[in-house]
């Protein structure tokens, strides 16, 4: 198998240049037979404008900057090439062509960064924050995705695998050397330090909310009966005229997804169908897409029409909400008197179990309320500053193998404090170091780097 990988490094389709990535032993031989100077001399890390030209046919199809970055000294350790051509998706194809006819063959998805991590230029934590640092929704997940990339999640790391390293290398000479109990001194001095370590990951693995919700955001529905507004008020919390408003109840027949952010958070937000009883097949099918969509969100926003009384379909939702994430919102604030949207509140209050926080009013015609509102869906979920708090675990892995160290330590704790054999202590430190090994990539398998690895895109 070719061992010189190429690939598209930015997007595809029509810009102003595209980034061709050769990477392997071969980068440099083969990008010296695309150009049209045979005598062509790249120094590393200088950049050269040259003509490409096809091996086959002589014929000049580009010109194009070539940069070379020599091994190891390249963002994957081996030779790299970075050929940047006019932006033409003809013409990319075509140069990606003959390299593959000259020897080269196409990366899979995230091979340059995965050639990093074999060749120690990165660890698994850093190249999984390439990934989030590509993906990154908002300034906040970019920020978090950065520092994880500078090392700063590793760093954290660190100390805690060389504080568990020095306790297993207590306990093994223990079993080793020691013939009589461990010292009663010396059993304090491990429990405190067993103890240490599990709040020291167990206080990373608490960031993993705070994590998610930056990387990930909300998913919020809003619902309601037919024509209290909702089209509206997505549309004026988007800040453009996604939805289709009408005065016809049950103009939403299906949900609408739109994505913009409140706080740095990302937030997903859907449109649903008006929720009554039809006959409309249609229709009907709307609705039991918003009723999914309302055990799906993270937060549903239920909206009721202020200038109108409640009634019974409106009870109805608010029931169904009851258990969930919910706001209570009333619209229409600029057709009713300042006192009615409380009045609404006691009314739903008598009945369903509705904190003062859950409760709010806005006009989506108007805007009046509209930031208050935002504020709002966010509150509940988000740490008092987000965009300027220390380091988040964001990614669901890590936070997973950070709990299971913690449960393993944990249990260690438990089981030396009630004089079990080393032995059987030493089996939790050894699992603890194992999960904290695999978020870095010391430990991992090569089936969860094939799978880690499938999540990135072409050409990173």
């Amino acid at each position: 198998m070719a061992n010189t990988i190429v690939a598209l490094a930015t997007p595809f389709g029509r810009s102003g240049i595209g980034v061709i990535r050769l990477s392997g032993p071969d980068a440099l031989a083969y990008t010296q037979q695309l150009a049209s100077d045979s005598g062509l001399n790249l120094k590393p890390r200088l950049v050269r404008l040259t003509r490409l030209r096809d091996p086959e046919t002589t014929e000049v199809i580009d010109e194009a900057l070539l940069t070379y970055f020599k091994s190891p000294n390249s963002f994957t350790g081996e030779d790299v090439v970075e050929i940047s051509c006019h932006g033409s998706p003809v013409l990319l194809r075509q140069v990606i062509d003959i390299c593959l006819k000259l020897g080269a063959r196409m990366a899979d998805p995230g091979e340059f960064t995965l050639r990093a991590l074999a060749n120690g230029r990165i660890d698994l934590a850093e190249a999984e924050a390439i990934r989030d640092l590509i993906d990154a929704q908002t300034t906040a997940s970019a920020r978090q995705a950065v520092r994880q990339l500078r090392g700063e999640f590793s760093n954290a790391l660190k100390p805690i695998k060389d504080k568990l390293l020095d306790l297993i290398v207590v306990l093994e000479s223990a079993l080793e050397f020691v013939e009589d109990d461990i010292p009663e001194f010396q059993t304090e001095s491990i429990k405190t330090r067993l103890a240490d370590l599990g709040g020291e990951i167990g206080k990373l693995a608490k960031t993993f909310q705070a994590g998610k919700l930056i990387r990930e955001g909300l998913r919020v529905a809003l619902v309601g009966r037919p024509n209290v507004g909702k089209s509206s008020l997505f549309n004026a919390l988007l800040g453009s005229d996604r939805a289709i408003v009408t005065e016809i109840a049950g103009t939403t027949r299906d949900q609408i997804h739109e994505k913009f952010t409140i706080n740095n958070i990302p937030i997903s937000l859907m449109d649903t169908a008006g929720l009554r009883e039809t006959v409309d097949t249609v229709e009907s099918i709307g609705v039991e897409r918003s009723r999914m969509a309302m055990a799906d969100a993270d937060l549903v926003v239920v909206l009721l029409d202020g200038s109108e009384d409640l009634t019974d379909e409106d009870k109805d939702v608010v029931a169904r909400v009851e258990d969930l994430n919910h706001l209570i919102v009333v619209n229409k604030i600029d057709k009713i008197s300042d006192e009615r949207p409380e009045e609404l509140r006691r009314d739903l209050g008598s009945a369903f179990r509705i904190p003062h926080s859950a409760f709010a009013a806005v006009s989506a015609k108007t805007g009046s309320g509209l930031e208050s509102l935002k504020q709002a869906i966010v509150r509940p979920f988000a740490p008092k500053d987000i965009s300027n708090s220390g380091y988040f675990v964001s990614d669901a892995r890590h936070y997973d193998l950070l709990v299971r160290s913690k449960d393993e330590v944990a249990s260690s704790l438990i089981l030396f404090e009630q004089k079990t054999s080393e032995e059987i202590v030493l089996v939790g430190l050894h699992n603890a170091l194992r999960y904290l090994g695999q978020i870095t990539g010391e430990t991992t398998t090569e089936d969860m780097l094939t799978r880690i690895f499938a999540t990135f895109c072409i050409g990173k």
